[in-house]
C-alpha cells in the first residue's frame, strides 16, 4: 500500500495525517474551537503594546489592554458581549498587530449650523449605531442653543461612551471627530446625524478631512500559532488582499501535495473569516478557486465596519462548529450588526447563487437582521462538482474527523510497539494491523452517529492498516469517509387534479 501521509524518506519520530479529496457520489467528542483575533489597538496603546498572544476573556480586558473602541475591542464586544452570550467558554486568542509605519487615523468635522428653536433631541450615528453596550449618542438640544453648545454636546457625548471608535474635540463652530487608531480599516468609519424627523432648526455638514491609511503584516502574528490548533480565525482586516494572501500562504491547501497547516506532520489548519460591506465580492473570491482558507462574512451595505461581520460570523461558526458540527450556520442570525433597509443586489436569489457558485457567501435582510443564508470559503475550482471545500461546515467536518483520529491514535498507536496479526502476544501497549482496524471500524460508527459522515460501512470496507514494507517502525493507515449533507435546498413537487364522477 503506498502511503505518503509522511514522506519514505524520513526516519525520526513523527504522526502523520494528510486529506484526500475523492467522489463518493451515489443518488468522539468534537474538536474544541480555538478563536485566533487579528486586529490594530488604539494609537494610545501602542508605545506599551504586547504582541505576544493574549487569551482575552472579555470585551472588558481587551477594552483594557489594546483600547476601548480599538478593532480588537469592538470584535471581542461581539464575541464576548457584556450581556452574556456570544461564543461563551470558547477560548479567543487575541494576536495584536502593530501599527504599520506611515499610517494615518481617519478624521471627519462636523458642523452645526442654527440655532435651536425648540427643545428636542438629535442623535449621532456612529458606525451604523445610534448607541453602543448602553452609551447614547444623543445631542439633547435646548432652545438657544447654537454651534458652541451644540459642538460642546457632540464632544462630550462621544468621548463619554466608552466604546465608541472615535474621539472629539470641538470648537464653537465645528468638531473634529478622530479615529481611536490609524490604519485603512479605520477608513471604513461613517458618520452622520438623525434629527429624529425635527431638525430644530440646525443643520449639520459632516466632511471627511483625512482617510484612514495603512495596514500591518500579519505573518509574524501566526507564526506564533506553532502548534496551537487555531480553528478559526477572525480577520479584523476585511478583504484586504495583502493579509488575505498572508493567510492563504500560512495556512495552505489540502491536496495531493498539501501545504501550510494541512501538511501532514502538522495538521492543523484554519478557516479565516473576512468581514465585508460591500454589495458583494463576488469578482475578488473568483480569484481564489483553488484556495480554502478563507470565508467572507457579507453584511452588504451595512455602516458597520467589516470587522464587526467578521466577529458576528464567527460567534455563530464558532458555537456551531463546537456544539453540533454536524449542522451549518444556515438559517442563522447576526447578532449585532447594524443594518440598512435594503442589502442591495444580494436580496436577490438569482444574484446569491451566482454568488455563492463563485466563492461568495451570502445573507438575506429578515426583520431588520441578516440571516445566513450560505457561509462558503472562496473554493470552487473548475470542473469540480462539487468542490470538495466549498461549505466551510465541510471543512470543520474534515476536522472533527482528524480530532477523533487523533484521539484514538494517541491511545492506540502512538509509542506502541507494533506485531503481525498471526503473533500472540501477551504483553501490553502492542498494536496489531488488525486490532488497530477495529478500532477505526467502531470510529466510523461514531462518526456516522454524530452525524459528520454517512454509510459508515463504505469506511469500515475502505480502511486498510498495513506495516511498511520497507521501514517496520511505520504503520500505514488508509480510509476513506462519505461527509454527511446539508439540506440547503428542499425541492418538492406537488401534482393536482380534480375528482371527477364515476362513470
Amino acid at each position: 500500500m503506498a502511503n505518503d501521509a509522511v514522506g519514505l524518506e524520513r526516519i525520526a519520530k513523527i504522526v502523520g495525517y494528510k486529506l484526500a479529496k475523492g467522489n463518493f457520489q451515489n443518488s468522539t467528542p468534537n474538536l474544541p474551537q480555538r478563536i485566533a483575533v487579528f486586529g490594530e489597538a488604539n494609537s494610545a496603546n501602542q508605545d506599551t503594546l504586547d504582541l505576544e498572544p493574549f487569551e482575552c476573556l472579555s470585551a472588558q480586558s481587551a477594552g483594557e489592554k489594546y483600547g476601548y473602541g480599538s478593532p480588537i475591542h469592538m470584535q471581542m464586544r461581539i464575541l464576548r458581549p457584556s450581556n452574556g452570550g456570544g461564543v461563551g467558554g470558547i477560548p479567543t486568542i487575541v494576536y495584536p498587530q502593530a501599527e504599520p509605519v506611515g499610517a494615518s487615523a481617519k478624521e471627519f468635522t462636523l458642523s452645526p449650523t442654527g440655532t435651536a428653536n425648540a427643545n428636542g433631541t438629535h442623535t449621532l450615528v456612529i458606525a451604523g449605531r445610534f448607541f453602543l453596550d448602553g452609551g447614547s449618542y444623543n445631542l439633547n438640544l435646548v432652545v438657544g442653543d447654537g454651534p458652541n453648545e451644540i459642538n460642546q454636546k457632540i464632544e462630550d457625548v462621544i468621548n463619554n461612551v466608552l466604546g465608541c471608535p472615535l474621539t472629539a474635540d470641538s470648537t464653537d463652530y465645528e468638531s473634529v471627530l478622530t479615529s481611536k487608531w490609524k490604519g485603512l480599516t479605520a477608513d471604513g468609519l461613517t458618520v452622520s446625524v438623525d434629527t429624529n424627523g425635527n431638525d430644530l432648526g440646525i443643520t449639520y455638514s459632516v466632511t471627511s478631512t483625512a482617510s484612514g491609511a495603512g495596514t500591518p503584516t500579519v505573518t509574524g502574528s501566526l507564526e506564533k500559532f506553532q502548534n496551537q490548533w487555531n480553528t478559526i480565525v477572525s480577520n479584523g482586516y476585511g478583504m484586504q488582499s495583502n493579509v488575505i494572501s498572508e493567510l492563504e500562504n500560512f495556512n495552505g491547501i489540502p491536496s495531493q501535495i498539501p501545504t501550510g497547516r494541512y501538511s501532514g506532520i502538522r495538521w492543523l489548519p484554519f478557516v479565516a473569516v473576512c468581514g465585508s460591506v460591500a454589495d458583494n465580492n463576488a469578482a475578488f473570491t473568483d480569484t481564489k478557486k483553488l484556495q480554502v482558507t478563507c470565508a467572507v462574512a457579507p453584511a452588504p451595505l451595512s455602516k458597520g465596519l467589516a470587522l464587526e461581520a467578521s466577529a458576528n460570523m464567527v460567534a455563530l461558526f464558532a458555537r456551531i462548529s463546537q456544539d453540533k458540527p454536524h449542522l451549518d450556520v444556515s438559517g442563522l442570525f447576526y447578532a449585532d450588526m447594524p443594518t440598512p433597509v435594503n442589502i442591495g443586489t444580494m436580496s436577490d436569489y438569482d444574484n446569491r447563487d451566482s454568488y455563492v457558485k463563485k466563492g461568495n457567501s451570502c445573507v438575506e435582510l429578515l426583520a431588520g437582521q441578516y440571516r445566513v443564508t450560505d457561509f462558503v470559503t472562496t473554493y470552487h475550482p473548475d470542473g469540480e462538482t462539487p468542490p470538495q471545500f466549498r461549505y466551510a461546515r465541510n471543512l470543520m467536518i474534515d476536522f472533527n474527523v482528524r480530532y477523533t483520529y487523533f484521539l484514538l491514535e494517541a491511545i492506540n498507536v502512538v509509542d506502541h510497539a507494533i506485531a503481525a496479526d498471526a503473533d500472540t502476544v501477551i504483553v501490553n501497549t502492542v498494536v496489531k494491523p488488525k486490532t488497530w482496524k477495529a478500532v477505526l471500524n467502531k470510529m466510523a460508527i461514531d462518526l456516522a452517529q454524530r452525524g459528520l459522515i454517512v454509510q459508515p460501512e463504505f469506511m469500515q470496507n475502505g480502511i486498510r492498516v498495513d506495516i511498511s514494507t520497507v521501514n517496520p517502525d511505520r504503520l500505514e493507515t488508509e480510509f476513506p469517509y462519505k461527509r454527511s449533507g446539508f439540506v440547503r435546498i428542499a425541492a418538492t413537487t406537488a401534482t393536482a387534479g380534480f375528482n371527477f364522477g364515476v362513470v
